[in-house]
């Protein structure tokens, strides 16, 4: 069990360590700065759903569909204490759209789980499996 759940333990943090550090512009252009951070939310709260899903699905033995709720749910709740935790940070502001971009990447990785790695080449699906999260 504790294979399984001390990896979404270690990613969260991870993600406080990133957060603790005051930030500035990834690029001088405004926008592409802005899609550099939002991406980074999307994929980092993607990833911590997916070690959420693994470790419900496969250490606690839990129905695919709950698994999934409760890893959104709990990445979403990470986002929010995130964010506040954020507030404390100098150069750092919370922001309720960046929970919103933790969102888009928690469900888009159920999703994508759910619905895309079936159909991807064997190869991907066979790591998918090595890795335990099909």
């Amino acid at each position: 069990m504790f294979k399984y759940f001390a990896p979404p333990f270690i990613w969260a943090f991870v993600i406080f360590l990133f957060s603790s550090f005051p930030t500035g512009s990834a690029t001088q252009i405004v926008w592409t700065d802005f899609v550099i951070k939002k991406t980074a939310h999307i994929v980092e709260y993607g990833i911590l759903t997916l070690l959420l899903y693994r470790a419900f699905t496969k250490g606690a033995c839990i129905d695919k569909k709950r698994a999934a709720i409760y890893s959104i749910s709990l990445a979403i709740i990470y986002g929010i204490s995130d964010e506040f935790h954020q507030s404390f940070t100098p150069g750092r502001m919370p922001k309720i759209w960046d929970v919103g971009f933790d969102t888009i990447g928690s469900v888009f990785s159920i999703y994508f789980v759910w619905n895309i790695l079936p159909k991807m080449p064997k190869r991907l699906r066979r790591l998918a499996e090595d890795w335990e999260i099909a």
